[in-house]
């Protein structure tokens, strides 16, 4: 059970626990501690035994080291899943999995299973707060004692059993109200008057417009932990106008929660049972702390041990601590997605390729493609951050242009930090009128 609230603190600011507060060099090397551990517990796992094969995990004890490990995609968990699904050795988590069911590869001890779009199956541990929510209602305001009308899905997603098993690890109680049912559960709220909300930020929009448009009474809720959209401040702001102060999650179906917003409302702060890294879209490789780029999330946990996930998600890393006296790190929250692939003249383009191209020239420091024109007559330009300019690059470049994508390209030299710190390595800017 969380530690009682500081004298003197708002509910807002106390810690969840003493993780929070720990100094930032002990963080770190905590984390670079149980790395040695993770590596082996991955390794145990059959498609972990595939992608990283038999690296000396007890020399995996810096950050420089764990990034040469290679990044699982999600979209490359799905194919595990799929043709483990089809093989002999059946096994429907796609051999990530330390737990499972009967039958499987994996030892028995899975409590649930779960599908995502794709399908993708998510198993959940025994443990009381597997997806470590509790940490991000804490920092909402929810207490022992409260009861939490949750509006996430029951079925298929986690999300609802996600959030409840956190709120169940604080001590509050839940109503399970699913999606939908607008009517439905506006009388729950008014009948049992809870005291905050689970959901999305655009369903409690709906339930605070339509309550005053029936004149029904939802004056208990004063709190809500909100995820799975986006949250502009504008509504931050029109829910606090309506007497709700709502508070933001970032999480995933894969890894359970990542970061969450504090009463300082400067980003999200990192969950302390992930290792969190920012790299450069189409790479493993990581980018200096303020760049935007993709976020890897590795997940502390024995159970189902996500080593370097690549969420397909942008951020970037906030210097400094939070104002709010946690001392993790902080990233600025979502800013868009890393799967830039697009499609010139039949071909497609990937990040990655943007990535080898830009291997293959040392004086390379940044690079993006843009596409422009219309859609049959495109025009495919690579933009280069170089740190030099010997004769014959801007040509040297080109062919490798050629050679890695099949396509032509102008080539443009540009300074360091002149390209937009905004995690594109892909612009699509095509007129698709």
């Amino acid at each position: 059970m969380p530690p009682p609230q500081a004298a003197g603190r708002s509910p807002a600011d106390a810690p969840y626990d003493a993780l929070e507060t720990r100094e930032p060099a002990q963080r770190e090397r905590d984390l670079l501690a149980a790395l040695p551990a993770l590596v082996r517990r991955v390794q145990a796992t059959p498609t972990g035994a595939e992608r990283i094969g038999r690296v000396d995990a007890a020399a995996i004890t810096t950050r420089q080291a764990f990034a040469r490990l290679p990044v699982l995609h999600k979209s490359e968990l799905l194919e595990r899943q799929r043709s483990q699904r089809a093989a002999a050795a059946w096994d429907p988590l796609g051999g990530c999995s330390s737990i499972g069911w009967r039958g499987m590869l994996a030892a028995q001890g899975a409590r649930r299973v779960f599908q995502s779009p794709g399908p993708i199956y998510e198993p959940e541990g025994r443990g009381s707060d597997t997806f470590r929510m509790a940490r991000a209602l804490w920092a909402a305001g929810f207490r022992a004692g409260d009861l939490v009308h949750c509006s996430f899905s029951y079925h298929l997603t986690p999300a609802g059993a996600m959030m409840e098993s956190g709120a169940h690890a604080i001590g509050c109680t839940t109503f399970a109200g699913g999606i939908g049912n607008t009517e439905l559960q506006l009388q729950a709220i008014a009948d049992l008057r809870p005291h905050g909300y689970i959901g999305t930020p655009s369903f409690l929009k709906i339930l605070v417009e339509k309550a005053a448009e029936t004149h029904v009474s939802i004056a208990s809720l004063h709190k809500a932990l909100v995820s799975a959209e986006a949250f502009p401040p504008s509504l931050r702001d029109w829910l606090r106008e309506r007497g709700i102060e709502g508070y933001q999650a970032y999480a995933t179906a894969d890894v359970g929660l990542i970061a969450y917003e504090t009463s300082a409302r400067e980003g999200l702060v990192v969950d302390e049972g992930v290792l969190l890294e920012i790299v450069r879209p189409g790479t493993g490789d990581p980018v200096p702390d303020g760049e935007v780029g993709e976020v890897v999330i590795s997940v502390l946990d024995t159970e189902y041990p996500l080593l370097r996930f690549g969420t397909g998600d942008l951020s970037a890393i906030l210097p400094g601590a939070c104002p709010s006296g946690r001392t993790a790190q902080r990233i600025k929250g979502w800013m868009g997605r890393a799967d830039q692939t697009a499609k010139v003249r039949g071909m497609f383009v990937h990040p990655s390729q943007v990535a080898d191209i830009a291997r293959r020239h040392a004086e390379i420091v940044r690079a993006r493609v843009i596409v422009e024109g219309e859609m049959a007559s495109d025009r495919l330009t690579f933009k280069a951050e170089v740190s030099t300019r010997p004769e014959g690059l801007a040509d040297a470049i080109a062919a490798s242009v050629r050679d890695v994508t099949k396509l032509r390209a102008d080539v443009e030299l540009a300074a360091p930090g002149s390209l937009p710190n905004d995690g594109k390595v892909i612009e699509d800017a095509r007129s698709y009128k």
